[in-house]
């Protein structure tokens, strides 16, 4: 099945067939092809080329992130992006928040309250089992919120930054 994703900010097209704890990917001149079990909910053990990774996915506001050796990698299902954004929605002004995926420590905090932030512009960071990842902006807005500072330790449910969207143009 072919997937349009959008993969830290960066368009790219997979071909992708999953049977029976095998995956296979083709993405341009790339073919991966791994056997995979999962662990947990958010855990799977990746074999490939005869050599285990592990990777961590969280649902993350309008996508997953997925940590592989340490790196994270927010990736977005483009076609669905694209729906979404041309169906009309009557509050077009709201209060959207940003929270971390897993429990975790903040590194940094990269906006300050009254920054106007761009779609996918970083937002914090946050650290968890020695692997960073950056917290984007699902849209542009004002920055309305901070709820944390460099140090805590938050929780998937704690709301770390409020955005007020813009309207759009009619």
């Amino acid at each position: 099945m072919e997937y349009n994703l959008i993969v830290n900010q960066e368009k790219k097209s997979a071909d992708a067939t999953i049977s029976d704890h095998h995956l296979k990917v083709k993405t341009g001149d790339n073919i991966y092809d791994a056997s995979f079990v999962i662990i947990s909910e958010h855990h799977i053990l990746l074999n490939v080329d005869g050599r285990n990774v592990n990777a961590f996915i969280f649902s993350d506001q309008g996508g997953k992130t997925v940590i592989i050796k340490g790196r994270s990698y927010f990736i977005q299902d483009s076609d669905l992006l694209e729906q979404n954004l041309s169906e009309k929605k009557g509050f077009m002004k709201q209060s959207i928040i940003v929270s971390s995926p897993m429990p975790a420590v903040v590194i940094s905090v990269l906006i300050k309250i009254g920054d106007r932030v761009e779609k996918g512009q970083p937002l914090i960071i946050v650290s968890a089992m020695k692997m960073e990842t950056t917290l984007f902006a699902p849209f542009e807005g004002i920055v309305s919120g901070i709820n944390t500072k460099e140090g805590d330790k938050v929780m998937p449910a704690d709301i770390l930054v409020d955005i007020e969207k813009e309207e759009e143009p009619q």
